[in-house]
């Protein structure tokens, strides 16, 4: 029974990672960023769902559209905050050095910091309303909230939405033109600077959405943001920067051996998951699913 246990609570906080770290994946494999400031959209999708939510509720609508609230509520950071960005501040560094690039986004990960204490303040947003909507689910003497599965079916949703639009869409083939090499694509006829923004504003509603998820588990408050960037990190380091099948995979190896750290020994929680991405690197040091690259001379 400790094995189940430990098998769907590490695939529980594993969708919930994927989601958050497919973002951040996907805005590397196109913009080449390492977007630090991530984790602050996810922040920033969280406290916007908690307050749609509470307006949803003074409104008196049916309980059961606090879902739609919750995804308003990322459409609308993604729609505000990342053509903002894309087009504001990070264009005025494309070409320049990778690191300018990640002080950048550093940068601006503290600059939101600040901004959601300014627009909520220090107090803990409680959004407990679309926990409740899903019932419970038993597995012999285990009891979980529906809500728990329910992150899982969105992340394999997300997963296979962005896999089945790279893979099988035109825009997606577009996208994909422009990872390989944006030159050769802008020597066709493709308008990089619009396949940009648009795979920023997807990274950044995966962020948002995300937290909008997040919201009804945990009280939304400020530093929200710290812990979800360092470990969307690892996931992305051990499945490789820029791979969709590396950041399903990372985010299973990180669930999964923080859960059975959390039931065996609580204390190693986060240790564990620096354990799980050191033996990774051991032996691939680019990341399980990493391309090989040629190096330009």
């Amino acid at each position: 029974m400790l094995a189940l246990t430990i098998l769907i609570d590490g695939v529980v906080y594993a969708s919930w990672l994927f989601i958050v770290a497919l973002g951040l994946t996907l805005v590397f494999g196109v913009l080449k960023i390492l977007n630090i400031a991530h984790g602050s959209f996810y922040a920033v999708g969280a406290y916007a769902a908690a307050s749609f939510v509470g307006w949803f509720t003074t409104l008196e609508l049916a309980p059961e559209l606090s879902p739609v609230a919750m995804l308003l509520a990322a459409v609308a950071v993604a729609a505000l905050l990342a053509p903002l960005t894309e087009r504001g501040l990070l264009r005025v560094f494309y070409g320049r050095d990778e690191v300018l690039l990640v002080l950048v986004t550093y940068a601006l990960f503290l600059i939101l910091e600040d901004v959601t204490k300014l627009v909520w303040g220090p107090t803990p947003y409680y959004v407990s309303e679309p926990y409740m909507l899903f019932g419970n689910v038993e597995f012999g003497t285990l009891s979980y909230v529906g809500y728990d599965f329910m992150l899982i079916v969105v992340a394999v949703l997300c997963g296979l939405a962005v896999w089945w639009g790279l893979n099988r869409t035109r825009v997606g083939k577009v996208v994909l033109a422009v990872i390989h090499s944006d030159e050769i694509a802008s020597s066709m006829g493709v308008n990089v600077s619009r396949i940009y923004t648009f795979a920023f504003m997807f990274g950044i509603f995966l962020a948002a959405l995300a937290g909008a998820l997040t919201a009804p588990m945990v009280s939304v408050q400020p530093g929200l943001s710290v812990g979800v960037i360092i470990v969307s990190f690892a996931v992305v380091i051990i499945g490789g920067l820029g791979s969709i099948e590396g950041a399903a995979i990372g985010a299973l190896i990180v669930g999964l051996a923080r859960a059975l750290a959390v039931h065996t020994w609580p204390a190693a929680e986060l240790f564990s998951i620096y354990i799980a991405m050191a033996i990774v690197l051991v032996f691939r040091p680019e990341g399980l699913f990493q391309r090989i690259q040629a190096r330009k001379i």
